[in-house]
């Protein structure tokens, strides 16, 4: 029963069947819109057949709603798509080359090089040494429209922006589209700064991203203060200078602090191209460029129209430092002692010297017109000048005629003979061993294993003094007291005084064959000038760090008494009549007591004098490179004319003093029949067997027994030695 009712209710599907239509084929099966689940609104209307859309009133067909949509809407649609996924490709492309820099949390802006600032002995600034050029300056140090500057002309924005500037960007996009080449950087001063201090400079993609990405990073981490004082401190200017403080330096001779309105827009336009622009390569370019910066300050409010005026009607011009390039040699020799002095430098340093700019100056002129004047007629291309207080400290020191085009230091690398220069230290050995000023000599021709050497002028004068022999500087004299006294006698006095080259004991010694620097010959001379006290030759009088912590300080030291009171007042006294009477009596000085001695090299290959007063030693070399000989310079002239020249201006200022203990011993003074050596093994013999007066044994530490000398003496006397 239920299951026939089962039945009669079931209605099996019918395919109109019934209206004879038997091929599947023409039955319309499509869906419609409405048939759709959540179709368009679009229904079938009442007596239509399934599938079909109801015509529009008036007798035409509806149009399809797809075609509704409009291409506008197709196209925004597309465009989100294809935005989402460029923002999904710029993500992994950012992340990717993010990876390739160090992980940010270990990110941190490299330290800068240490700079040296060499000051001169008033505090001034001789020379900048170390990979920057100059030391670091805070924003508060320089003028308001220094930092100003740079912001006009490189980042107008640069206070509003996150460290990228999209308007920039599109601005400098904009300027080279129409340009047709790039006529204008989209890089912030951060980006810069980022390049600086990460990256290459290279120019590719790669670069630009992560330049972006550490630029976000810095405008994360500082201030823009601090970003700009970054930038400032390390971009570069050109001319090895890196950082604004050099920069002002190198162009200006000042600090950065001190620049004028227009030096501040010239700097500000160095940085676009430092080796174009450079105002001592192309002072026209860097002038207009510096004009455009002014007009971009103008216009943001940064310099007032009267002062930008002012600065385009009297633009920046280079200036020359005070000392000319010589100041570098100076620089050059405090690196080459500052190590054994303060060890490895890991911060900004100043090096307080003992040189003075002023008399730096002086001796550069005295020495470059000289050789302006004469080098040419006289054939000698070179010179040194090296010049020190008594106690050793350097005042002035010339290394050459030109350090730009030679950076080779004469006067402290530069080994030369100094002929009778050297003279000096045999007259020295044969005083400490009794001769006085008025010993007399022979004057004669003198042989010596077929050695002949001979006087400069060929004459003979025969019995002579000590003090004219050495005044005029007769050869045959000297070599005489050197044998009477012995080579390693003589090398021994030369290296108490301080010389430290290596000499050559020989007879030739005598008249001054092995070579010296002039800085050490000078330093010898010293314990002359100063009473008989040896000196170390110095320059570096302190070191600190930028924040004032005294890293070295020179105390006083040097090699103690190295000569006799009574014996330095015998030599200074000799010493003087050479600039009264004898080989430099042309550089005499008018009221001042001078004493030194002149020396020409074998040939005419070098030219020297040394001379000094109570308060000031100087000495002048003067020869050729290669050792090519010169026309006949010696030492009695145009050294003497360039030592005049420098002690002149040097002097002008002190007060005279007298030569330590040369009075007692001058021309006519009985002081001589005072002196009455303590008698020595030698000494007692010599008398005995009229070897002459009794050697005086050179200060040293009182011991008993005989002396190193005395043994030479017997040695020589019984022919023991050479």
């Amino acid at each position: 029963m239920a299951k026939g009712r089962e039945r009669a209710g079931r209605v099996e599907p019918k395919f109109d069947a019934a209206e004879g239509r038997s091929d599947p084929s023409a039955l319309d099966l499509r869906l419609s819109r409405s048939d759709r689940a959540g179709g368009g609104v679009a229904k079938a209307k009442a007596g239509a057949r399934p599938g079909r859309v109801p015509a529009r009133a008036g007798g035409g067909r509806a149009a399809p709603a797809g075609r509704r949509r409009s291409i506008l809407g197709r196209l925004a649609y597309g465009g989100v798509i294809l935005g989402l996924w460029g923002l999904v490709a710029l993500a992994g492309l950012v992340a990717f080359h993010a990876s390739q820099l160090p992980p940010i949390d270990q990110l941190a802006v490299p330290k800068r090089p240490p700079n040296i600032a060499i000051l001169a002995a008033d505090g001034s600034l001789l020379a900048n040494r170390g990979e920057t050029g100059g030391r670091t300056v805070g924003i508060r140090e320089l003028p308001p429209y220094l930092p100003r500057a740079f912001v006009a002309i490189e980042d107008r924005r640069f206070y509003g922006h996150m460290g990228i500037d999209p308007i920039g960007i599109a601005r400098a996009l904009g300027r080279n589209l129409t340009s047709r080449g790039v006529a204008q950087g989209g890089s912030t001063l951060t980006q810069q700064l980022a390049k600086n201090l990460f990256l290459t400079q290279e120019r590719t993609a790669s670069r630009k991203i992560q330049e972006a990405i550490l630029a976000l990073w810095l405008e994360h981490k500082y201030t823009k203060d601090e970003i700009l004082a970054l930038y400032l401190n390390r971009v570069y200017f050109g001319a090895g200078a890196y950082g604004v403080e050099a920069a002002a330096q190198r162009y200006f001779a000042k600090p950065a602090k001190e620049v004028t309105l227009a030096e501040a827009a010239m700097l500000g336009g160095l940085v676009q191209a430092p080796s174009r622009l450079a105002p001592n390569r192309n002072l026209a370019a860097a002038q207009a460029r510096a004009a455009q910066v002014l007009a971009a300050m103008q216009e943001l409010g940064f310099a007032k129209p009267a002062d930008a005026k002012l600065a385009l009607a009297q633009p920046a011009r280079p200036a020359r430092a005070a000392g000319g390039g010589s100041a570098n040699y100076v620089a050059d020799l405090v690196m080459d002692v500052l190590d054994d002095y303060v060890g490895k430098i890991e911060t900004d340093v100043t090096v307080q010297t003992t040189v003075d700019p002023g008399l730096q100056a002086v001796a550069e002129r005295a020495l470059v017109d000289e050789l302006n004047q004469k080098g040419g007629r006289f054939n000698v291309g070179q010179g040194a000048l090296v010049a020190m207080r008594p106690d050793g400290a350097i005042r002035a020191l010339i290394g050459g005629r030109d350090y730009a085009q030679s950076q080779f230091n004469r006067a402290t690398t530069a080994k030369r003979q100094p002929g009778s220069a050297f003279k000096p230290f045999v007259y020295l050995a044969a005083l400490e061993r009794g001769l006085t000023p008025d010993t007399v000599r022979e004057d004669a021709p003198v042989s010596i294993k077929g050695w002949n050497p001979e006087n400069y002028s060929r004459n003979y004068s025969g019995a002579v003094t000590l003090r004219d022999a050495l005044a005029h500087s007769l050869n045959t004299v000297a070599v005489r007291l050197g044998q009477e006294v012995g080579p390693r006698a003589v090398v021994q006095t030369a290296q108490r005084l301080g010389i430290t080259s290596a000499l050559q004991a020989n007879a030739s010694i005598a008249l001054g064959t092995s070579e010296v620097t002039p800085l050490e010959l000078v330093g010898a001379y010293a314990a002359f000038a100063n009473g008989g006290t040896g000196v170390i030759p110095y320059v570096i009088a302190s070191v600190k760090t930028v924040d004032g912590r005294i890293v070295y300080k020179r105390s006083p030291n040097g090699l103690g008494r190295v000569i006799d009171p009574s014996t330095v007042g015998m030599m200074n006294a000799m010493l003087h009549e050479v600039f009264v009477s004898g080989t430099a009596r042309k550089g005499d000085i008018p009221g001042w007591d001078l004493a030194g001695k002149t020396g020409t090299s074998q040939d005419f290959r070098d030219a020297w004098v040394v001379g000094f007063s109570g308060t000031l030693v100087a000495g002048v070399w003067l020869g050729n490179d290669d050792g090519e000989a010169t026309k006949r310079v010696s030492g009695g002239n145009l050294p003497v004319e360039v030592w005049n020249r420098f002690m002149t201006a040097a002097l002008r200022a002190d007060k005279p003093v007298p030569l330590p203990g040369a009075a007692r011993w001058r021309r006519g003074s009985n002081a001589v029949a005072s002196a009455s050596p303590e008698p020595t093994i030698g000494g007692i013999i010599g008398d005995i067997l009229g070897g002459g007066a009794p050697p005086r044994p050179a200060p040293q530490p009182a011991r008993t027994g005989p002396t190193r000398e005395d043994k030479n003496f017997l040695e020589r006397l019984f022919g023991l030695g050479e």
